[in-house]
């Protein structure tokens, strides 16, 4: 430990800790932009760029980033005297004389670090002018938007891209005044091997990185009386919707967020949960077969598009492992646009399904062509930041809202399609059934607490019927890369493994409220929330949802069938790196 005094108050640290670290130890705020700690991993962006964070030290003429200032002992800190305070507000003056001033329309109005570090610090006017970097916006992808003029090079994305994810897309590109965050060769950024996992665009504190806004296609579409308008919901929505009703986060709002779908004008509103039951009545029965026939393995689950393309991109020799069930949000489209077509005798192609995801790489999922049969599976993808806005625009009051149910037909669901939003879920799930099936119907028991957790790897070996498996969950794209060159390797002893693109799995996805340094707390709440909600549950194994045997039995016949197989299963196609 050593002994450094800020704003006059000892304080004891240890060795190796920031000047920043101190102030926070503290309790002593100093505001950053460029900064950021992120979850589940050592990675820090402190690369100073931004210079918010200036501090003053006593025997020392220039000033210096706190964030990046290693504490050493004896030191003696300042943090806002008129010195440290002005040289805040002539860096950010100098942001944002080249900003757009388009704050008002910007994505991230409201939500922009920028802005708040404008109003915290009290400036009323930008004292400098002259000419600004002009840089195209990307439109290309489906899933997210760059607008480098918006970028204030404070790197966050090329740290989560390039250290945590190990996609490798942005970069920084040339010198001085026309430095600029971009891909390899100003590519369009659907012409690279991003994933749309949309962690980059989570952690981007300006409008520089955003998600594809839909909610103008989904309003058209709720207005037109020739659509008959499904909309489904995944299980990480409903434990992080209230955040943005500034509920506390894990707050569970499924009963609201039904009611405001239906104020809203959907015709019917589903349960993306049904088909998260489903995907593991099929996923289950693929792994079983495998365990029957002696591989192949390890066996990797599938629902998180985001890993999909990784390992299409960066492993394509891998891609004979993965299971082949499509996501549930693909299995609901696919079925909502032939059993429940036939249900509700409308034409499938009156139908448009909506999901609502706490993803981004949804979006992009839902237009790959190994995805779509005769129709496009799943028409529409809003996120959860979306869905909030459309409730706001529509003028309900979501906290005064009464609880209520989701339609019928598709809209029951077990306790463990719940924990599917959950790092460690997804696996837990498809035990759950496995073993259920192994030992003639009756699991040796249903919740698999050694699964659980938001460590980036965890690993855990289970007995089903007699035969030792060993598990592997691993969430973030870095961490699964672990995973897979351990596999390549011949290193690896795994017999089934579950992948999450994002922190803490589905309730850390791109498309969730915007928190600050992705707070581990925030995830462990939100994940909480949904095993409480399994708990709750009389039924709480996905193969015995009444609503999943009467869809076997009345149309697709045998898990793993002929039409099972495809509607609800896929292949995987390798990219270019």
């Amino acid at each position: 430990m050593i002994n450094i005094k800020i704003n006059n108050i000892e304080i004891a640290v240890e060795e190796g800790a920031t000047v920043l670290d101190a102030a926070k130890q503290a309790g002593i705020h100093i505001p950053t932009l460029c900064h950021l700690d992120l979850h589940n991993t050592k990675m820090v962006n402190q690369v100073g760029s931004c210079r918010v964070c200036m501090v003053e030290q006593e025997g020392r003429r220039n000033l210096m980033p706190a964030c990046s200032t290693t504490a050493v002992d004896g030191m003696v800190i300042h943090t806002h005297t008129p010195r440290a305070i002005n040289a805040r507000r002539t860096i950010v003056e100098l942001f944002l004389s080249n900003h757009p001033k388009d704050c008002l329309v910007c994505e991230r109005n409201g939500h922009c670090e920028l802005q708040n570090l404008a109003a915290e610090l009290g400036i009323r006017d930008v004292h400098y002018s002259g000419r600004r970097a002009k840089h195209p916006k990307d439109t290309s992808s489906l899933a997210l938007v760059r607008s480098p003029e918006k970028c204030v090079l404070c790197r966050r994305c090329e740290t989560m891209c390039n250290k945590v994810q190990t996609v490798g897309v942005y970069s920084t590109v040339n010198r001085g005044f026309d430095t600029v965050i971009s891909t390899a060769f100003n590519n369009p950024i659907l012409d690279t091997c991003c994933t749309f996992c949309g962690q980059c665009v989570s952690v981007c504190p300006t409008g520089a990185l955003t998600q594809v806004d839909n909610t103008h296609e989904v309003w058209d579409v709720i207005q037109n009386p020739e659509k008959f308008v499904i909309v489904q919901t995944a299980p990480a929505v409903r434990v992080a919707l209230g955040e943005l009703f500034d509920m506390e986060p894990g707050t569970s709002v499924t009963g609201k967020m039904v009611a405001a779908l239906k104020r809203m004008g959907f015709d019917m509103v589903l349960d993306t949960n049904f088909a998260a039951d489903l995907t593991i009545v099929e996923e289950a029965h693929e792994f079983i077969a495998r365990l029957k026939n002696g591989g192949p393995f390890p066996m990797l689950t599938s629902c998180c598009p985001a890993w999909v393309k990784f390992i299409e991109h960066q492993f394509p020799e891998l891609l004979n492992i993965p299971s082949t069930c499509k996501s549930p949000h693909e299995m609901f489209g696919a079925i909502a646009k032939t059993y429940l077509a036939d249900k509700l005798n409308i034409p499938a192609e009156k139908i448009v399904v909506v999901s609502v995801m706490p993803c981004l790489a949804k979006k992009y999922e839902a237009a790959r062509p190994e995805l779509k049969s005769e129709f496009n599976h799943v028409d529409y993808v809003i996120s959860t930041r979306e869905m909030a806005r459309m409730v706001h625009e529509a003028g309900i009051q979501f906290n005064l809202l009464p609880d209520e149910e989701f339609d019928s037909i598709m809209g029951e669901s077990s306790g463990a399609a719940d924990i599917f939003g959950t790092t460690g879920g997804v696996i837990e799930a498809a035990v759950r059934t496995a073993a259920a099936w192994l030992n003639d119907g009756k699991p040796p028991k249903i919740d698999f607490t050694e699964l659980r957790g938001l460590e980036g790897i965890r690993e855990a070996t289970i007995t089903l019927s007699g035969q030792k498996l060993n598990l592997a969950i691993t969430n973030g794209l870095g961490n699964a890369r672990t995973i897979f060159e351990r596999i390549r390797g011949g290193e690896s002893n795994y017999h089934l493994i579950e992948v999450m693109a994002c922190p803490g799995g589905c309730v850390g996805g791109g498309g969730q409220p915007y928190y600050l340094q992705h707070d581990a707390e925030v995830l462990r709440k939100r994940a909480a929330a949904l095993y409480i909600t399994d708990e709750s549950k009389s039924l709480r194994l996905s193969h015995e949802n009444p609503q999943i045997k009467q869809l076997y039995s009345e149309f697709l016949g045998e898990p793993g069938g002929k039409k099972a197989h495809k509607l609800l299963h896929t292949k995987y196609t390798k990219r270019g790196v």
